[in-house]
């Protein structure tokens, strides 16, 4: 696969991703056990998840449907039968001593995410994406020096998305973590809270010069927010170049980011398939997905925001790159055809969305979900810039007021209220030709300089003169038709 590689002090960088979604059951993956977060230490942890003696898993059949469901999502194979393995590893928060996972015969095989990297569309294939459990959580804090262990977590079922080495910087690295996660929470199999660990990234990081083999790759565990996972990249992209530049070896290990230091250290050396010694888990049968669920979840799949972005592109004539910002989440969508069914201009609509709406939720911290301003009520705001009643900065000058006055109880309300704020603020444009054309002539009389360097070729010297027109009538008149007399006076 030929892909664009940003090179850094001559190096390629090759980054595969591994993503833990946690699944949005409301049981364990192999038990009945609650999945709720922020329980008591072992108060959600039942017989199976603790191992004890004589239990057996069973399989949970909601993970199973969000498994087929990421499948659909993202184009891939499912696998009419797959196999659960065991993988073996002692550590004190895994009473079984081993993780009940999937090797050789995955639930989903191949598919792409499809995102875009500034206005780059990319692609990113995957190899494959596969069900587990969780382990549980060792705790280091407030013990006086010991540790504890919170088996809550242990069983709790998990869809492992692993990537071929297709990223190329830490910048598409993010980019593709973020379209992920909005994929699993659009549709509905993960609530991608990072900070609760329901989405948990991996980065396989290596540097090569072009051309030559992979090299040997460091393993960056739970990255747990977008901006900590450029950071770790970024680092261990240098610290990986300034080892080969120095003549020493990368070896093979799982790192940890430390935000606070801003570097990744070693945690141990990375193990191979073969040390985890993964055979088929003689508990649990294999998986068979009949083609009529497969069918079933299928008619059941919400408009997938790749398939959504393709409609805006078709039915609002938006281009590419607007319809997949617009398509971030099924919320920030429906604001924009509201808007648009409200009676504003696509194109106008999506501009404001993306520029004047997002600045504002960014800089509040809220949701679209939150926006004080109904899409109704931007519909009319952008027809009054449309028919020239008021100028685009007018425009902010109004939204700013509805938002701070906030949503009113009736749609129709807010909507009304814009009209009334042009009129309170002096805002409506002066579109009085005759008027304008007498302002026109006494800035023309009084600024010879300007209009000889119009008329002797100089574009600049124009805005110069619309300046002086917008000056004296405080703003108020249509810049655009201000252009329009000043040049039809000046024979331009």
């Amino acid at each position: 696969m030929t892909r664009s590689s940003f090179l850094v002090q001559g190096y390629e960088v090759v980054i595969g991703f591994e993503t833990h979604a946690q699944l949005s059951t409301r049981s364990k993956i192999f038990s009945r056990a609650a999945t709720a977060f922020g329980a008591e230490p072992n108060t959600q942890a039942c017989a199976v998840d603790l191992a004890l003696p004589g239990t057996l898993p069973v399989m949970n059949r909601a993970a199973v449907e969000c498994a087929i469901r990421f499948g659909l999502a993202v184009g891939a194979h499912i696998a009419p039968r797959s196999v659960f393995a065991r993988k073996n590893y002692f550590y004190p928060d895994l009473p079984k001593g081993y993780q009940i996972s999937q090797y050789e015969i995955p639930v989903v095989q191949g598919g792409a995410i499809e995102f875009y990297l500034g206005q780059e569309r990319r692609t990113v294939r995957l190899v494959r994406a596969h069900l587990e459990e969780d382990a549980g959580k060792s705790l280091h804090e407030d013990f006086h020096g010991m540790s504890g262990i919170d088996l809550n977590r242990a069983g709790t079922p998990l869809l492992e998305i692993v990537t071929e080495p297709d990223i190329r910087s830490s910048a598409e690295a993010v980019a593709y973590a973020k379209e992920l996660h909005k994929l699993v929470t659009w549709i509905g199999i993960c609530d991608g809270n990072m900070q609760e660990g329901s989405f948990r990234c991996d980065a396989n990081v290596s540097v090569r010069k072009p051309g030559q083999p992979l090299g040997t790759r460091r393993e960056i565990k739970n990255l747990n927010s977008f901006r900590f996972m450029q950071q770790a990249i970024d680092y261990e992209v240098r610290w990986q170049i300034e080892q080969l530049e120095d003549g020493r070896a990368i070896e093979q290990a799982t790192v940890l980011f430390d935000p606070d230091t801003g570097e990744t250290r070693a945690m141990r050396s990375k193990e191979d398939a073969a040390d985890y010694r993964y055979f088929p888990d003689p508990d649990l049968p294999p998986l068979v997905i009949a083609a009529d669920w497969v069918q079933r979840v299928r008619a059941e799949l919400p408009e997938l925001p790749r398939a959504m972005a393709q409609r805006f592109v078709q039915q609002y004539g938006l281009p590419e790159y607007d319809a997949a910002l617009l398509t971030q989440s099924p919320a920030m969508a429906a604001y924009f055809e509201a808007t648009v069914a409200a009676g504003a201009a696509p194109k106008a609509a999506s501009n404001w969305i993306m520029v004047e709406l997002a600045r504002r939720l960014n800089a509040a911290d809220l949701g679209i979900e939150a926006c004080p301003v109904i899409p109704q009520a931007l519909a009319v705001l952008l027809g009054r810039v449309a028919d020239g009643t008021i100028s685009h900065a007018a425009a902010k000058q109004v939204f700013d007021a509805l938002w701070a006055e906030g949503p009113a109880a009736d749609p129709a309300a807010q909507a009304a209220r814009v009209d009334a704020l042009i009129e309170a603020k002096g805002l409506r444009q002066m579109n009085d030709t005759g008027a304008l054309q007498a302002i026109v002539a006494q800035v023309i009389a009084a600024n010879e300089k300007n209009v000889a360097e119009y008329r002797a070729g100089k574009e600049k010297a124009l805005n110069a003169l619309v300046g002086q027109v917008m000056k004296a009538t405080q703003g108020k008149a249509n810049p655009q038709q201000v252009n329009e007399l000043l040049r039809r006076a000046l024979g331009g």
